[in-house]
């Protein structure tokens, strides 16, 4: 048996990319290393097995993989940012409809008029199964998602199940009990946890966790949890900043998986999906920029490293759009200074996600410079063409070429020849013009 640490570790890689899921669901950074630091602990007290523990693993850095599907539904619905409100109804028990009622009046319409509020209010009290539907949408997704990553069925189901309640009162199928998977039971406790110990610190989220044994949680899993009570270090270890070093380290050892160019070319291709997801307009624009921009390089005689990097980094060049409302991006007329000041800090987001992982660092920079121009007009650093090498100059071509043939909420696509002459009359000043000649010869 070979035992020797794969070169690129694919805990490493989606630890990494975690922080992407953490801005779809609009939780402080390191959410989901810290639920994954809780449920392991909480699976190896349990008893799982390698094999388990490994399903379980995954699972918990995966469990919002699906998110970004129910986004735009959510956004309108609630009428306000979907990381908002996505964060703020997961601080209220369900269970109790005298208070998620009042939590949803809070939520709904936040920031916007009285009457606003009201009508976004009613809309959503008029919704059948609104909770379930939401996240069945959200629940199969990641667990789809899980699957296309190679992942075990267990891994799979864990995800999918991962807001059933043992009292049989959770979704999408109301499962109880020992109906829901183990695993699953596991991430539920460790999520929740995680999100009132960031907020309310250890006493907060062991108070929860006592008052929903029962009804939310495994009444044994949250009596192993009651267990680590006074152990103060352990918990303050949480909120330290090498969460990372220490998740990456918790994958069992003899189940550890490597990272070899085939499988980051599907990682980055199911986060491609993810950022994809999060509106119907953008769907597939991420693998078409990915496209465009390869075919456009191999046109032009770029060397293959090249030709790798920005496949790779155009599928995760909007990655940092996770971290914008989608009440923005489905926005039918112009934005207002503050949402184009939002949207103009996703590149920046994107740079935040993949300079942190370590197999990304070769194009991380490249895939977060899609909006600058050569004349520095760009955004959001405003560098010029000095800084810009050519596989970035080849992607903000692609970028643009795709949105502009894309149907957008406010028009629709445009013809390939329509775009192309918009890009002509940008090419020199701001635009690469080899990069532009090069996709008129494809067009």
């Amino acid at each position: 048996m070979d035992t020797r640490e794969p070169a690129v570790s694919l805990s490493e890689v989606l630890s990494a990319l975690s922080h992407a899921l953490d801005l779809t669901e609009g939780q402080p950074q390191g959410h989901t290393l810290r639920t994954c630091a809780i449920g392991m602990r909480l699976g190896e007290e349990a008893g799982l097995d390698a094999e388990a523990r490994s399903a379980l693993y995954y699972a918990l850095l995966l469990k919002d993989a699906g998110c970004s599907s129910n986004a735009q539904r959510f956004a309108s619905l609630f009428g306000t940012a979907d990381q908002r409100g996505k964060y703020q109804m997961k601080l209220t028990d369900w269970h109790h409809r005298g208070r998620l009622a009042l939590r949803t009046a809070a939520t709904a319409g936040a920031g916007r008029p009285l009457w606003a509020r009201v009508k976004h209010f009613a809309r959503i009290a008029q919704e059948d199964d609104l909770t379930r539907d939401l996240i069945q949408i959200r629940c199969d997704r990641g667990a789809n998602i899980a699957l296309q990553l190679g992942f075990p069925s267990q891994t799979a189901e864990a995800i999918r199940s991962l807001d059933e309640h043992w009292c049989g009162k959770g979704y999408p199928e109301g499962k109880r009990e020992h109906e829901i998977p183990l695993l699953a039971r596991i991430a539920n406790l460790a999520q929740c946890v995680e999100i009132f110990h960031a907020r309310d610190g250890r006493r907060g989220a062991l108070r929860v966790a006592r008052q929903r044994r029962g009804t939310w949680f495994d009444p044994d899993l949250v009596d192993v949890l009651l267990g680590w009570g006074r152990d103060e270090a352990w918990w303050n270890e949480l909120r330290q900043p090498h969460i990372l070093e220490r998740v990456v380290a918790e994958e069992p050892r003899d189940r550890r998986r490597g990272a070899d160019e085939e499988m980051l070319n599907t990682v980055a291709g199911a986060f491609a999906d993810i950022v994809d997801a999060k509106s119907p307009y953008t769907f597939r624009h991420s693998t078409n920029v990915a496209m465009y921009a390869v075919r456009m390089a191999e046109e032009m005689g770029l060397d293959d490293a090249d030709v790798r990097r920005l496949h790779l980094g155009g599928l995760l060049h909007d990655i940092g759009k996770l971290g914008v409302s989608s009440r923005i991006l489905e926005k039918p007329g112009r934005l207002d200074d503050d949402e184009r000041k939002e949207i103009e800090r996703h590149p920046l987001h994107t740079w935040a996600i993949l300079s942190r992982v370590g197999a990304f660092q070769g194009f991380a920079r490249m895939s977060a410079l899609h909006h600058e121009k050569l004349d520095g007009s760009g955004y959001p650093w405003g560098v010029g063409a000095d800084e810009l090498e050519p596989a970035a100059r080849i992607l903000a071509v692609a970028d643009i070429y795709e949105a502009l043939t894309a149907d957008r909420p406010y028009r629709a696509g445009m013809t390939p020849d329509a775009a192309l002459a918009i890009l002509r009359k940008d090419a020199g000043p701001r635009l690469w013009p080899d990069a532009v000649d090069a996709l008129s010869r494809l067009a």
